[in-house]
């Protein structure tokens, strides 16, 4: 019976090892995807805080890698995924308010045009898309311009979070020496 049951031990070893060589797993993206929510989940809450986000943003993080961005590698006047490889998507897990326009709760996708002193912030209905190129503006829900506001040191990766005033949220995008901030009202 011991000899059974080091034989099918062996056998199960020998097909588990098998079995993992045959995936085949994808090196880490040039581009990691991240996620930021409003409000920030690492935020240490209180019993009576509600933790629950109101807002969740998706998008892939490239990083500057001493390129210049904005007016070369992203185009002034060009629309922007604001981010690499698929499409950054928002969702608002209620109603919000953005550019004086109420917005259902549901997924969104987040592109921008950027321009050397403002950008215009677009919140389209279409997901799921590769880029902008694809992007369709008869499915925009907003669009919003918001003025650049120049950094002195340089973000090296595309980087999204939120700062927050009363019931005002601010999706603020930073990368290279700018950074924008696009207010919503989730109150």
């Amino acid at each position: 019976m011991k000899k059974l049951s080091l034989v099918a031990v062996t056998l199960f070893a020998a097909f588990t090892v098998q079995a993992q060589d045959v995936v085949k797993f994808a090196p880490l993206d040039a581009s990691p995807v991240d996620i930021s929510y409003f409000p920030n989940k690492a935020v240490k809450f209180k019993k009576t805080d509600n933790p629950n986000p109101v807002v969740k943003v998706i998008y892939a993080r490239p990083s500057v890698k001493g390129r210049t961005i904005f007016g070369d590698i992203v185009k002034f006047g060009e629309v922007w995924r604001v981010g690499a490889n698929e499409n950054t998507e928002i969702k608002f897990y209620k109603p919000v308010t953005i550019g004086g326009k109420k917005i259902p709760a549901g997924s969104y996708s987040l592109f921008a045009i950027p321009e050397k002193d403002k950008w215009t912030i677009i919140i389209n209905k279409e997901l799921d898309l590769w880029g902008g190129y694809a992007y369709d503006e008869s499915k925009d829900v907003v669009r919003v311009s918001v003025p650049v506001k120049p950094v002195s040191e340089v973000i090296e990766a595309l980087s999204i979070a939120f700062t927050s005033k009363d019931a005002v949220a601010n999706l603020v995008i930073g990368w290279d020496k700018t950074t924008v901030e696009l207010p919503i009202t989730v109150k």
